[in-house]
């Protein structure tokens, strides 16, 4: 049973607890996003950039995950992201 809680942590080379904090750190931002997004679609004129500087910010951190400090971070091409949400 202890195993169904570890398994995917240890697969990320992480405790269950640095998997809990790391996954409250995604968690967090994307609520607080999603309720911008939501102020936004009925007040357009609040939140403009909210939801996809969100997105561009979260994407970035996912995609240079377990990179070492001073490596070669993934920067992606932001040109095709033009949405603005």
């Amino acid at each position: 049973m202890f195993d169904a809680f570890t398994r995917h942590p240890r697969s990320v080379d992480e405790t269950y607890g640095e998997h809990m904090a790391m996954a409250w750190s995604f968690a967090f931002p994307m609520l607080l996003g999603g309720a911008a997004c939501f102020v936004h679609g009925i007040f357009p004129f609040l939140f403009e950039t909210t939801g996809s500087r969100c997105v561009k910010l979260l994407y970035t951190r996912i995609a240079n995950r377990g990179r070492k400090p001073g490596s070669d971070a993934q920067v992606p091409n932001w040109a095709a992201f033009d949405a603005v949400i």
